[in-house]
């Protein structure tokens, strides 16, 4: 869904954002095969983002793949003004994240895999901590997992 204005300048619909790169290499008869793994998060600051690992022998290649996969596996975020419905904490493997709503004017306080998640979302008020692991590919998974868990107010509890 990529609107075209003229041939080189294109208008994108989805922000994307490089969370990690991993130079992997396999032993193999004929000597190293490397290849790259990467971590990509996908959002229209709008309430939907998505996730997606590529790997190929480029970096470009591992991008473009890690994309594509993120795009067709999109989320939808509920949110409440510029932030989160409520608080939510979700453990997933060794990574537990803490989401807390905020109050406007707060901006996104959060480690990196986090903010790159929130922030491709369209959270503009958040606060969250990240407990247990330092490996951001598990982070941002734990991230996209509260979010999915989020529950949006219903008119009777809203203010």
């Amino acid at each position: 869904m990529r609107r075209f204005t003229d041939r080189r300048t294109e208008i994108k619909e989805f922000e994307e954002k490089v969370v990690q790169i991993n130079r992997v290499s396999k032993k193999t008869k004929g000597g190293n095969k490397i290849g790259f793994s990467v971590l990509v998060v996908v959002g229209d600051k709008k309430g939907r983002v998505g996730v997606g690992l590529g790997k190929a022998p480029d970096v470009s290649s591992a991008i473009q793949k890690a994309v594509r996969y993120a795009k067709k596996h999109l989320l939808r975020v509920p949110m409440h003004k510029t932030t989160i419905p409520h608080e939510i904490y979700v453990k997933r493997g060794a990574a537990k994240v803490l989401l807390k709503p905020a109050p406007p004017g707060t901006g996104v306080i959060a480690g990196g895999a986090v903010r790159a998640v929130v922030e491709a979302a369209g959270i503009r008020d958040i606060v969250s901590k990240i407990l247990g692991s330092k490996n951001q590919a598990s982070n941002v998974y734990a991230t996209l997992e509260a979010l999915g868990h989020l529950r949006s107010l219903s008119k009777s509890q809203k203010l």
